[in-house]
């Protein structure tokens, strides 16, 4: 499969719930005949009403050739290494990773939809502020609403009133994605160049997380150690509040983790600093250092409260955290 993402998504024929039906037929459609490119307009032509661009049917064609669908092969079509994946596998699981493989955005927009709802226009700004290699304008909704319809037609999310949310199908995909996504190459246009997006080390630990992950995270928190005040994408970390191996089920919670510099993820997972439900510096007092910066970022800060989005971390989750803490 190619490893450049696609930053477009198309939508299918038959409405925003029915694209994986839609792919579905084509690809079924497409093992069984083989079609020349004229049979293959011929039959979107037929199967589906108020088509009749060949434009618009060969611009879905395309797309899906993009993907590793289909492929063309002399003058007939057949499917590409996704299709007969997908079709040998047959799963909504299959799909959803191979979309999510090829184009830049989805696994991001699940991974904020964990935190909560969001309007179309709340997806658009979340898509463009973590991925601005898309480049699309400000405001623009059509694009959001492609990603948005793809991940409904496979279940994942559904629409509420105004607003789209994760069902438990595609909660279930996100805490296991940030982890088998760890090493996937995909890197943000404004991560370091000399620094793998989805790594980072301390002195307590190596881990890795999905890049989309880390950069929704990053971008969450305006690409900022909120205790350090370092802005090098390449310097943060993403750190846990309830441990990552200790609670599985919250690594890809958003509302559990926060970009720390590395010095201070280390400082923070080695318990020499917490911060309360008010996003209150507290310092161990048994906390000792000759660190300019250290003491400067965290001894002499005792007790201010850090520059964190309001509700950006579940109170309960803070308080679970500090409850062995006798200092806090």
């Amino acid at each position: 499969m190619p490893s450049d993402r696609l930053r477009s998504i198309v939508p299918m024929f038959g409405g925003g719930t029915r694209y994986v039906e839609t792919l579905n037929a084509v690809l079924e459609f497409v093992e069984s005949y083989q079609p020349t490119t004229d049979e293959f307009v011929g039959w979107h032509r037929g199967s589906f009403s108020n088509v009749s661009s060949r434009e618009s049917i060969m611009q879905r064609v395309r797309y899906l050739q993009q993907v590793g669908f289909l492929r063309q092969a002399d003058d007939h079509w057949e499917l590409g290494d996704a299709g007969r994946e997908y079709a040998e596998q047959g799963d909504v699981w299959t799909l959803l990773r191979i979309m999510c493989g090829r184009n830049v955005g989805l696994r991001s927009l699940l991974y904020a939809l964990v935190a909560g709802s969001m309007t179309l226009a709340a997806v658009s700004e979340q898509q463009l502020d973590t991925h601005p290699e898309l480049g699309w304008s400000s405001g623009e909704t059509d694009m959001a609403k492609q990603r948005v319809n793809w991940l409904r037609s496979m279940g994942v999310v559904e629409k509420r009133g105004d607003e789209y949310a994760l069902t438990e199908d595609g909660l279930q995909f996100v805490e296991s994605a940030v982890v088998e996504w760890a090493d996937s190459d995909w890197t943000s246009s404004v991560s370091d160049s000399g620094m793998r997006a989805g790594t980072y080390e301390t002195t307590v630990h190596a881990r890795s997380v999905d890049p989309e992950f880390r950069a929704t995270v990053l971008s969450r928190h305006d690409r900022t150690c909120p205790v350090s005040g370092v802005d090098h994408p390449g310097l943060l970390d993403v750190a846990h509040v309830l441990s990552w191996s200790d609670y599985p089920e919250l690594r890809a919670d958003l509302s559990n983790v926060l970009p720390l510099s590395k010095t201070h993820h280390a400082a923070f997972d080695r318990e020499l600093f917490t911060i309360d439900q008010d996003y209150r510096l507290c310092v161990n007092p048994n906390f000792e250092t000759q660190s300019d910066v250290l003491q400067r970022t965290i001894i002499d800060r005792a007790g201010d409260q850090i520059s964190i989005p309001d509700d950006s971390l579940k109170a309960q989750y803070v308080a679970q955290h500090n409850e062995a803490f006798e200092w806090v």
